[in-house]
């Protein structure tokens, strides 16, 4: 059984940084291509970034580009989300998702829906 469980959430004051990882076992990491989705209250889960399998390619939300890092560490079955620069709309609750398939493409990436499993979800807020 394919199990993500996300960590690093937390309260942080805007300009701060936090970074986000994601375990993953129960299945063949490696070849997957993952991403991270957050959703705050009310609002539609939404798209952040993108890396696939090797680590060699990323994409990311436009709200997110130039402060948010992805990265994947494919011996340790874990994935990173560093956040800097944080702004108050970045709080939501975070999560990690991996696709059954091996296909990297845009826009489908971006789409929750093709993503076959998800964590739990971490809350991080940004408040002074």
């Amino acid at each position: 059984q394919v199990q993500l469980v996300e960590s690093g959430g937390g309260l942080v004051q805007p300009g701060g940084s936090l970074r986000l990882s994601c375990a993953i076992s129960g299945r063949t990491f490696s070849y997957n291509p993952m991403g991270w989705f957050r959703q705050a209250p009310g609002k539609e889960r939404e798209f952040v970034a993108a890396i696939a399998s090797s680590g060699g390619r990323s994409f990311y939300d436009d709200s997110v580009k130039e402060r948010f890092t992805i990265s994947r560490d494919n011996a340790k079955n874990t994935m990173y989300l560093q956040m800097n620069s944080l702004k108050p709309e970045d709080s939501a609750v975070y999560y990690c998702a991996q696709k059954r398939s091996t296909l990297f493409l845009f826009p489908g990436i971006t789409t929750a829906g093709n993503y076959d499993y998800w964590g739990q979800g971490t809350q991080v807020t940004v408040s002074s």
